[in-house]
């Protein structure tokens, strides 16, 4: 499919969900089990050989499929399962494509609790990994082996907003008949990473998707296959590892689904706005949107126009304490908020060293080139953002910064 014809909002605004009794928003589904009219019924869903039939919350319920089957119209995956958070949803997918002497290729820079998960975790188990510069495609192709299972990274990275190449990568892993999954957290609707040739894609829906802090989930969208596979009764990772979603959660996601191409305009409007500015006044920033961003036309390349270049951007204030004071003072100024996340209608801002990477060894965040004065904003909604830069540059400014 042509990406530039592909409209993820579009999709979703099309889906037809009513409620059991015609309501416009689909009935919450308040029970953990289901009831069966015929004993062979049963016997069948048991089998997955029934179509509109649920067995147990724990393997599908009605407000749960609602929700897939519109993250899987955004994706243009044939199926898609919500799990409890994001790190349910990825640790699934690693959990059910490898097995006890295989091998994954990942992207070094990503999510502290990816990297955590994949270099102490999985070693209990006897699957290797193997950190890479996911820009340098070479150094991937390389670290493949003949028991590589997967090569898994973020379209954009956390929280160096590196952009990876997914139809090169797509190429590299069909090639050696492995599966390329790709975190899109940072970047829903503006990327598809699926239909770019990512094999499987995950989300922590915490963020951006639900966009208010108040839930977390996460989400796998893939084929049917895959999915039929993970929720298989008798070998299924999610349904027996219980990653579940409850389903008022999942009702709530599903309605703040559909603001999300307008969230994500915004987001990316204000965070060019502010990259724009920072290069005014000298601050070392990184943002994809602008031209001097190594991967800018990478991203250009693949990217959902409509949707902007995203909400995250970063500078760099040289050590921690720099970072520390500056985040303070930005709080205390009503900037935003000093908390971990993103996605949120509140600016968000953290040094990543010493919070969302703080998994990953120092040594290694010095080689992948994080400052450790790195602050991460996730760019809020603000309705006025050249106020807000300017009480950022107040802050700078009093600080001695710029």
């Amino acid at each position: 499919m042509n990406k530039m014809k592909f409209d993820p909002a579009s999709n979703i605004q099309m889906l037809r969900q009513f409620g059991e009794f015609g309501g416009v928003n689909p009935s919450i589904t308040d029970s953990s089990t289901f009831t069966f009219m015929s004993a062979k019924t049963m016997l069948d869903t048991f089998h997955g050989e029934t179509e509109g039939c649920f067995l147990y919350a724990r393997h599908w319920n009605p407000s749960n499929k609602f929700l897939a089957d519109a993250l899987a119209a955004m994706e243009g995956t044939e199926n898609a399962w919500v799990t409890g958070s994001g790190m349910g949803a990825i640790t699934t997918v690693f959990l059910q494509l490898c097995n006890a002497g295989d091998h994954i290729v990942s992207s070094v820079t990503t999510y502290g609790g990816t990297y955590a998960f994949l270099k102490n975790y999985l070693p209990k188990f006897n699957i290797d990994v193997t950190f890479v510069d996911i820009t340098d495609l070479d150094a991937v192709e390389k670290a493949i082996r003949p028991n590589t299972k997967m090569v898994y990274t973020e379209t954009m990275t956390n929280p160096l907003l590196q952009i990876s190449d997914v139809p090169s990568l797509a190429k590299i892993t069909k090639k050696h008949g492995i599966q390329l999954v790709v975190d899109n957290t940072f970047t829903p609707m503006i990327f598809s990473p699926y239909l770019l040739g990512a094999d499987i894609v995950v989300y922590s829906m915490t963020k951006y998707i639900n966009g208010k802090n108040d839930a977390v989930a996460g989400a796998i969208c893939a084929s049917t296959a895959f999915i039929n596979a993970i929720s298989n009764v008798n070998d299924g990772t999610a349904m027996l590892l219980g990653p579940v979603l409850d389903p008022l959660r999942s009702s709530s996601i599903l309605k703040n689904l559909h603001t999300l191409h307008i969230r994500m305009k915004q987001h990316s409007y204000n965070a060019m706005y502010l990259a724009n500015e920072f290069k005014k006044i000298g601050l070392k920033y990184n943002y994809p949107g602008m031209p001097n961003h190594p991967q800018h036309e990478l991203m250009k390349s693949m990217m959902n126009e409509q949707f902007g270049f995203g909400g995250m951007i970063a500078i760099d204030m040289e050590t921690a304490e720099r970072a520390a004071e500056l985040m303070e003072m930005m709080q205390i100024r009503d900037v935003g908020y000093h908390a971990v996340s993103l996605g949120y209608f509140k600016t968000l801002f953290s040094n990543s060293g010493k919070s969302t990477s703080s998994e990953v060894p120092v040594n290694v965040q010095n080689e992948m080139g994080m400052s450790p004065g790195l602050v991460r904003f996730s760019v809020g909604l603000d309705n006025d953002i050249e106020a807000t830069f300017q009480t950022i540059k107040s802050c700078l400014t009093d600080l001695n910064f710029i």
